[in-house]
C-alpha cells in the first residue's frame, strides 16, 4: 500500500468524521470569509445542579467544534446567583466534562471573575439614561411588564433622573436596600412584542456569601446581562445556547450594543434535547431528589450524565447518542431506543459475557452423581476469541431462571417444560421429568435427565429445533443483587404536563436477587458486562460487602422477562 493512499485515506477519514449541519455550515463560512480567524466556543453551566443528557448534547457541540475547527472552548460557570449554587456542582460538572473525555481550554473560568467589569458597565448604562433603579415588587414587575397578548406599562421609577439612579445603585452595592425591595433594570421598551425586552432586569439584591467571591458584593448580575458580556471579554466568535433562548438574542445584542466593549460576539441557537418518558428539566429533576423520590442526582434512572454512568453507560456511547441526533433548529422528542441502541453497538463487541440467574429455581439432574462436577472451559466473546477463556462448573444441582420452565408444553415455548428438551448452554441437553411445590403452590424444583453430551458443533443446530437457556451452578456461584430499571415516568413528554409526578411510574425500578458464575472478578466487574440471554450491566459504585449490586444497562430483548 503506498504512502500517498494511506495519507490520503488518513484525510478522507478525518474529513468524514467532522458532522454537517447548519452551525458548522456558519463557522465555514466565517473562516471563508476571514469574518473570523480562530474559532473560539463555551460551555457556561450554571452550577445549580448536575449535568444531564442536554448539557451533554451541548458539551459535545461546543468541545468538538473547538477540536474540528483547530479552536478553544472555555468552560465558564455561570456562578451569578448565590442562592441556589453551591460547590459541589462545580466539582460534578468538572468531573462530567472530563469523563465524557473533553478538556477545556486553559483554567476554569467564572462570571464572578467580571463581576468588577459587570458592574461597570451597569454605571455605563445608568450615565448613558439606559437603565434605572426599580422599587417595584417583583410581583408588580410581572404585573407591569403585561403578556404576549397585552402590552406592558412604563413604571412609576423609570423617569428617575441619571443622578438619582447613579446614587440609588450605589445604596443598592452598599447593602442599604433590604432584599428584593429593588433591582436595577434596563431602559428599553415596555411596548415590544418581545418581553425580553420589556426593561429587564439587570442587576438584583443577594445576601449571601458567594463561592467564589465570598461577601464582596450584595448585589449580582442576571443571567442575560453577565452571559454577553463575559462572551465579549473572552473573545467567543459563536455562542451557541438552546432554542428557548432564541427572544434573549435581542436582549444579548442591544446590551454589547449600548455598552463600551470591543469584541461583539454572535448567538446561535439550535434544537434541545427531549427523550421519551423523561424529565430534562433541571428545576424537575431538583424536585425528584429533594422529594427522594430516586436516589440523589446519579440514580441510573436520572437523564444526568452521573446516572447515566453509573447505570454503565460509557463516554463513547454518550458521545455516539448526541452525533446521532445531530443539530438542527427542530425541537422534536426523541425516542429512547436510539439511546439505547448506541450503548448496545458498543457493548456487543466490547463486553465480556457471562451467565446469571436472575429468579433462581432449583434444577437437579437425576442421572448425575452427587459427587459429579464437570469443568467447562468457555470463550468470554463469542465473536473476539482474544477476549480469553474461563471456566464454568456443572453440578447435579444447578439454577435456572423461573421465566425458562413451564408446567405445560406450547409448541412456541423454546424453553424448559416437562417432558420437553432444552439445552443447558455450554452444557448437556436436558430433559425435565417432574417438579416438586412448597406450601404456597410454587415450584421449589424441577427434576431433570441428562439427554445427551454437549457437542460445541451442534449448540446452532440444536437451539434452532429445541431452544437454549443458561445457569449458573448450585455449588460454584456467588450471591448478587440485580437492579431493573424502566422509564421513570409512564407519560411519553412529562416535561410538558404541569402535574408530571402523577405519571412516575411505580415500577421504575425492581430488584431481584439471584446468583452468578464465580469465575467472575472484581477486575471483570469495572466495565460493563453481558449476562447471558439477559441484558448488559454494570456493578453498581455503591456495591456493599454481603452481594455484588449489578445495574441494568438495557436488555438484550424484550422477549426474556421475569417471572
Amino acid at each position: 500500500m503506498s504512502k500517498f493512499f494511506l495519507t490520503n485515506f488518513k484525510f478522507k477519514m478525518k474529513k468524514k468524521k467532522i458532522p454537517s449541519n447548519f452551525i458548522y455550515k456558519i463557522i465555514n463560512k466565517d473562516l471563508c470569509t476571514k469574518k473570523c480567524i480562530k474559532i473560539r466556543t463555551r460551555f457556561p453551566p450554571e452550577p445549580n445542579g448536575y449535568l444531564h443528557l442536554g448539557h451533554a448534547k451541548s458539551i459535545c457541540l461546543n468541545f468538538q467544534i473547538a477540536k474540528n475547527f483547530q479552536g478553544t472552548c472555555n468552560l465558564r460557570f455561570d456562578d451569578t446567583n448565590p442562592k441556589t449554587q453551591h460547590k459541589k456542582y462545580i466539582e460534578a460538572i468538572k468531573n462530567d466534562i472530563k469523563w465524557l473525555r473533553f478538556q477545556w481550554y486553559g483554567t476554569v473560568r467564572y462570571a464572578s471573575d467580571y463581576f468588577d467589569k459587570i458592574y461597570y458597565f451597569a454605571i455605563e448604562l445608568i450615565k448613558k439614561n439606559l437603565a434605572y433603579v426599580e422599587e417595584l415588587s417583583s410581583d408588580e414587575i410581572r404585573k407591569y411588564r403585561g403578556s404576549l397578548t397585552k402590552i406592558g406599562q412604563n413604571s412609576p421609577y423609570r423617569d428617575r433622573s441619571i443622578q438619582e439612579n447613579l446614587y440609588l445603585f450605589e445604596k443598592m452595592r452598599n447593602g442599604n436596600f433590604t432584599e428584593g425591595s429593588a433591582c436595577l433594570r434596563a431602559k428599553i421598551d415596555m411596548k415590544s412584542p418581545f418581553i425580553i425586552m420589556r426593561d429587564p432586569i439587570l442587576y438584583r439584591i443577594r445576601f449571601r456569601s458567594h463561592h467564589h467571591t465570598k461577601n464582596k458584593w450584595c448585589i449580582y448580575p442576571t443571567y442575560d446581562f453577565s452571559h454577553c458580556i463575559s462572551d465579549a471579554i473572552e473573545e467567543i466568535t459563536h455562542s451557541l445556547c438552546t432554542l428557548e433562548f432564541q427572544d434573549n438574542r435581542q436582549l444579548y445584542n442591544w446590551i454589547l450594543k449600548n455598552v463600551s466593549i470591543q469584541f461583539l460576539p454572535k448567538q446561535y441557537e439550535f434544537s434541545r434535547i427531549n427523550l421519551e418518558y423523561t424529565v430534562m428539566s433541571k428545576r424537575k429533576l431538583k424536585i425528584l431528589v429533594k422529594n427522594n423520590i430516586v436516589d440523589g442526582w446519579d440514580d441510573p434512572r436520572m437523564p444526568t450524565i452521573s446516572g447515566l454512568r453509573r447505570r454503565g453507560y460509557t463516554p463513547s456511547s454518550i458521545r455516539a447518542f448526541c452525533n446521532l441526533i445531530g443539530i438542527t433548529k427542530q425541537n422534536n422528542i426523541i425516542d429512547i431506543s436510539l439511546l439505547e441502541s448506541c450503548i448496545k453497538k458498543e457493548l456487543n463487541v466490547t463486553a465480556i459475557r457471562f451467565m446469571a440467574v436472575i429468579n433462581p429455581v432449583l434444577l437437579i439432574l437425576e442421572n448425575l452423581a452427587d459427587t459429579y462436577e464437570k469443568v467447562i472451559e468457555v470463550f468470554n466473546h463469542p465473536n473476539n476469541h482474544n477476549m480469553g477463556k474461563r471456566k464454568i462448573f456443572l453440578h447435579k444441582k444447578i439454577y435456572i431462571d423461573r421465566s425458562d420452565f413451564s408446567e405445560k408444553q406450547n409448541i412456541l415455548y423454546k424453553r424448559l417444560s416437562l417432558g420437553k428438551k432444552v439445552k443447558l448452554r455450554h452444557s448437556y441437553v436436558i430433559i425435565a421429568n417432574r417438579i416438586e411445590k412448597n406450601e404456597t403452590g410454587e415450584i421449589k424444583t424441577i427434576f431433570c435427565t441428562c439427554y445427551k453430551k454437549y457437542d460445541k458443533n451442534s449448540e446452532l443446530k440444536d437451539s434452532n429445533k429445541i431452544g437454549v437457556i443458561h445457569w449458573v451452578s448450585a455449588k460454584n456461584n456467588i450471591p448478587a443483587e440485580f437492579r431493573f430499571y424502566q422509564n421513570l415516568f409512564t407519560h411519553v413528554n412529562p416535561d410538558n404536563i404541569k402535574d408530571f409526578l402523577s405519571f412516575l411510574n411505580p415500577n421504575s425500578l425492581k430488584i431481584y436477587h439471584g446468583v452468578i458464575e464465580n469465575s467472575i472478578t472484581k477486575n471483570h466487574i469495572k466495565y460493563p458486562i453481558q449476562f447471558e440471554r439477559i441484558g448488559y450491566f454494570f456493578a453498581d459504585q455503591y456495591n456493599n460487602n454481603k452481594n455484588l449490586i449489578f445495574n441494568l444497562i438495557t436488555h438484550l430483548s424484550k422477549k426474556w422477562k421475569i417471572v
